[in-house]
């Protein structure tokens, strides 16, 4: 396998056939409590793989990626060269009609809190049964921070780090946020600067819904 932004390309007698994400270790085996040391990357991959190459304009790579719904591949002259992510697409969104929009109309209603003293295996299992990619963490019932399958990947599972951590200890925090009511492109410079891909949105001082990077790029793509 190679791996790169999180992602790991499975090569197949030398030839790139499938991909492993993030969402899938969530999806296939946390979630399904199956041994990490134990399951076999061919029992979690996701396949084909979806290619394009490096004249696609910005727009049009966005559309692939919703249409098809997953990481861009690169190939030049038949080899890998990349792979294309929601984060690299927003960091190059340029200021358009569409990307005046405001993000209310785009949001991710989808919102899983859990408690700080939960532990991040729990946590784990919870983002993969509800297919989400991030939580809020709460202490004393106030949001102070966030998990996403991110901090899962590079700061446990490559690192060996044990799951039964405390998620409130593991988390990204102070939680940044923004106004809800903002536009697209101002969500995306947001996310770009911060180098986050989910931003939790802000109405009447309480988190009312969360903007993805991958929300951007669909937003955009229309």
């Amino acid at each position: 396998m190679k791996s790169t932004s999180g992602v790991f390309i499975v090569i197949k007698f030398g030839t790139p056939v499938a991909i492993v994400t993030e969402r899938d270790l969530l999806t296939r085996v946390l979630a399904c409590n199956l041994d990490m040391e134990k399951t076999l990357v061919s029992q979690v991959m996701s396949y084909p793989l979806i290619k394009i190459c490096p004249p696609f304009e910005i727009r049009e790579a966005a559309r692939t990626m919703i249409n098809k719904k997953g990481r861009l591949v690169v190939f030049v002259c038949g080899n890998l060269a990349g792979i294309i992510t929601a984060s690299d697409l927003i960091r190059e969104m340029p200021e358009s009609p569409e990307s005046s929009l405001v993000v209310d109309d785009f949001m991710t209603k989808k919102i899983v809190s859990v408690n700080e003293d939960e532990t991040v295996l729990d946590v784990a299992a919870l983002m993969g049964k509800k297919r989400v990619g991030s939580v809020i963490v709460s202490r004393d019932k106030t949001p102070a921070g966030i998990f996403t399958e991110r901090d899962l990947l590079s700061t446990f599972i490559v690192q060996s780090r044990p799951l039964d951590t405390p998620v409130g200890a593991a988390c990204t925090a102070p939680l940044k946020t923004a106004p809800a009511g903002i536009s697209i492109h101002e969500a995306a410079k947001i996310m770009a600067a911060q180098h986050i891909r989910r931003l939790p949105l802000i109405k009447k001082k309480k988190i009312a819904e969360i903007i993805t990077a991958r929300d951007l790029v669909e937003a955009y793509a229309k």
